[in-house]
């Protein structure tokens, strides 16, 4: 397997599916791609689907996550940001690397640790998900009980919380339920193609000020 996976090319945009995977195969796989990031990988009971992203892909992460941040800050909350941190759970028998994660409310159950075991560490409180170059599978988050998860296809965010282990579609943000989390990020990310970057987030961060003051 090991050597097979090393002669695999996934083009940008491209995606691969692998089946009977067993979960010693993954982890060494994932031992092999280290920190290298690409390409992403998610696993659910022996199916692998390995995906390399496109740029415009990466550049929705980027400003999204950045955009979280800000509304964080502003608001006084602490957090940490684990990006595309891979979260696993052997017992669940599934494995997934979202595009962004952070901790909020459960941050300071993992402060100072740089490895977390999801058989005794709790999920990342929000997950995010640019699905531009392959749609995101709900079933890894919600057995890993990430209660929260954006979806950004482009052009519209959509916002799922869990209720009763299964996502639903929510207006509301669990963490920002007060602002119009779908309209403004959408805008914002739009915006993005033709403003700067520096801009468009130091625009943001006056609306988020705005909105709170």
């Amino acid at each position: 397997m090991l050597l097979e996976f090393r002669r695999w090319v996934v083009p940008p945009g491209h995606q691969v599916q692998l089946t009977e995977v067993t979960w010693e195969e993954l982890e060494c796989i994932l031992e092999e791609l280290g920190d290298r990031g690409n390409p992403r990988l998610s696993y659910s009971r022996g199916t692998l689907e390995l995906m390399s992203p496109l740029p415009q892909h990466e550049d929705h992460k980027d400003i999204l996550s950045h955009l979280v941040e800000i509304l964080l800050e502003e608001a006084d909350i602490e957090f940490r940001n684990l990006g595309s941190t891979t979260f696993k759970n052997e017992q669940m028998d599934q494995a997934v690397e979202p595009d962004a994660c952070f901790y909020i409310e459960h941050k300071p159950e993992i402060r100072g640790k740089w490895r977390l075991d999801l058989t005794v560490d709790p999920p990342p409180d929000l997950a995010i998900e640019i699905d531009i170059t392959a749609r995101t599978r709900f079933n890894h988050y919600e057995a890993l009980g990430v209660p929260e998860l954006w979806r950004y296809n482009g052009s519209t965010l959509e916002i799922n919380v869990l209720r009763e282990g299964q996502y639903v579609a929510s207006n509301q943000s669990l963490h920002f339920p007060d602002l119009p989390i779908t309209e403004i990020i959408s805008d914002y990310l739009e915006r993005s193609r033709t403003t700067g970057r520096t801009a468009l987030l130091r625009a943001f961060r006056r609306w988020v000020q705005e909105q709170i003051g």
